[in-house]
């Protein structure tokens, strides 16, 4: 199938083995960029470009996740020794429920949508902006004002109630800004409602010609059902984290059994946003993995269809599993048969991706570049974070690991192993398309290769910890059972190491700003509409609006590979010139 778009047309031919150096239109003026159109304050933040929002987005939640990062270890110092000589019990609870606050709520759940979602569904459907720009800009600034509250709150004096803010403790007992937190939440989660809106609009009426619904790139497939999560859930953690605080400040009962109120129906109201808000997380970074997977193997998804309605069925089950969270809340045994069926389908539509990615990979020219390095270890961390998600779902064992630490290493395995790793691979694979420069390959494989190392010696204990019965959340814990010492050192030691691989790729993205190689326009000889302007992108993302006539991960046949600057899918690019070597 023939495969052009007016803005391909004037781009140089595509050699195979050669990299291609995007070269200005003649009614483009040089070096014109979104980077370069304006450089005062104002500029960036009063922009409406949906491209320096993004931007604007990566920088804060860059600093949030380190934030995040140095309360994880402090928490994993602490346990090196049985005693708690480092915090004392109290200290290290605020010290936990900030690591999970900030991680959560100012990392996780912005962190693919408000970036790269931002920044790239736009041009991936050949559109100007998105829809609302104005709004966009604002969604930005009221993540900031919640940041400013939640850490405001806790640098002053520390919340202690756990990032899940459980009920009677957090809205009557405990001594800590509560309230402030809350607060901060409800603003940031105004944030995500607002993303999400802007994403469906934009998706549902601002696609180029001939972008239909099949053509799209699975990414927005993914951004799609996530914004649906977004706009029907957050407002259900809105309206929790307010009745907490009004019990707080006015103790009227709603959640406290003393004052007449039910503790189990804020965990009905708090895991019905917060288990779909796993999939706010996930979500797109399985669309990442889509995007990386087809690009470095050559080929076009496998079962395009199936992969794209998986996203859809995700979305939906993940609002009818909350229950499985509190088998042992004494719900009704019938509930948690139900939740239990549930919970096991919906591993189905997970399976299906990764089953499809696995056949997309099968037999493909495989490139092992630092984003398949990242989207390779998606695959293996995920699937071990789903297996023990199914063990969850089983009532009997659950209730044995329940609270401990299987449980922690669970949820790290899944927004950790998943989230963490697909967004560092989105990261990596549109850096050149971001800013136009590109990274040394050789320093982006090795801190890949230690991130996935320091990550299953930190987590993978704790698997064990919690089948032997750590429970989780406590500063100290039993002298006389050795075992739990050796697995959290081995834990700490992983952290170290984690650490340090999350370091590296800072430096050398940093560093790629000012002395790496310039990018071409498609750098890694991709098939999406977002590779078909130069990079970085003008501000206008095209110069004209272009036309679809293929679809997203089409490989045309080897007559049109010259129009369009594709290689054969039997041909490797030679990405020599950008090793760092």
């Amino acid at each position: 199938m023939s495969a052009i778009d007016r803005t391909a047309r004037d781009m140089p031919p595509a050699t195979p083995g050669v990299k291609r150096i995007a070269e200005p239109r003649a009614d483009e003026r040089p070096g014109s960029n979104y980077l370069n159109n304006g450089y005062g304050w104002k500029s960036w933040l009063l922009t409406k470009d949906h491209k320096r929002i993004g931007i604007l987005y990566l920088i804060s939640i860059s600093l949030f996740f380190a934030l995040g990062g140095i309360y994880a270890g402090f928490i994993r110092l602490e346990l090196l020794t049985p005693q708690s000589d480092l915090l004392q019990p109290a200290t290290y609870n605020k010290v936990f429920t900030q690591h999970g606050i900030i991680m959560v709520f100012l990392f996780l759940v912005p962190s693919i949508p408000a970036t790269l979602g931002n920044f790239l569904i736009p041009l991936m459907i050949g559109a100007k902006d998105l829809a609302f720009p104005r709004i966009n800009l604002l969604s930005w600034y009221l993540l900031i004002i919640g940041a400013v509250f939640a850490l405001g709150a806790m640098m002053y004096g520390g919340v202690d109630t756990g990032w899940t803010f459980y009920t009677p403790f957090s809205s009557t007992y405990s001594n800590t800004y509560v309230t402030a937190t809350g607060i901060g939440i409800f603003v940031a989660g105004f944030s995500s409602i607002l993303t999400g809106l802007n994403f469906i609009v934009t998706i549902h009426t601002m696609r180029a010609p001939g972008m239909t619904w099949f053509r799209m790139p699975l990414f927005v497939w993914a951004h799609y059902a996530t914004s649906l999560i977004m706009i029907l859930g957050t407002p259900v953690l809105a309206i929790t984290i307010s009745l907490m605080a009004f019990e707080r400040v006015t103790r009227v009962g709603i959640f406290d059994p003393a004052l007449g109120g039910d503790p189990i129906l804020f965990q009905h109201l708090f895991w019905f946003y917060s288990h779909p808000a796993v999939y706010i997380m996930l979500l797109p970074g399985m669309g990442i993995i889509s995007e990386i997977i087809s690009t470095f193997s050559r080929k076009n998804i496998f079962g395009y269809k199936f992969v794209a309605f998986s996203s859809i069925a995700i979305a939906v089950f993940g609002f009818l599993v909350w229950g499985h969270h509190m088998f042992t809340t004494g719900q009704s045994v019938y509930a948690g048969l139900v939740f239990s069926f549930i919970s096991y389908a919906v591993a189905v539509p997970s399976a299906i991706k990764v089953f499809n990615w696995s056949a997309t990979l099968f037999r493909g020219s495989i490139s092992y570049d630092t984003p398949m390095l990242y989207a390779l270890g998606f695959l293996g961390l995920f699937t071990l974070g789903g297996m023990t998600g199914v063990f969850l779902a089983a009532i009997g064992l659950d209730v044995h690991v329940h609270d401990t630490y299987f449980v922690v290493a669970h949820f790290h395995y899944i927004m950790v192993g998943g989230t963490l790793l697909a967004y560092l691979g989105g990261l990596h694979y549109w850096w050149p398309k971001m800013f136009g420069r590109m990274y040394p390959e050789g320093w982006g494989r090795f801190s890949a290769l230690v991130v996935f190392v320091g990550f299953n010696l930190t987590f993978f204990p704790q698997f064990l910890l919690g089948y032997l019965g750590m429970p989780r959340r406590y500063a100290a814990y039993p002298v006389d059972i050795p075992a739990f010492q050796v697995l959290h050192i081995l834990s700490t030691a992983g952290a170290t190491i984690l650490g340090a691989g999350l370091v590296i790729p800072l430096i050398y993205l940093i560093w790629s700003l000012i002395g790496g190689p310039k990018a071409a326009g498609d750098p890694w000889m991709a098939t999406g509409l977002e590779w078909r302007t130069a990079s970085p992108p003008p501000t206008e993302n095209f110069h004209e609006t272009p036309v679809v006539t293929w679809n997203a991960y089409e490989y045309a046949p080897q007559e049109d590979m010259e129009v369009i600057g594709k290689t054969s899918p039997d041909d490797k690019p030679d990405r020599s010139s950008y090793s760092g070597a």
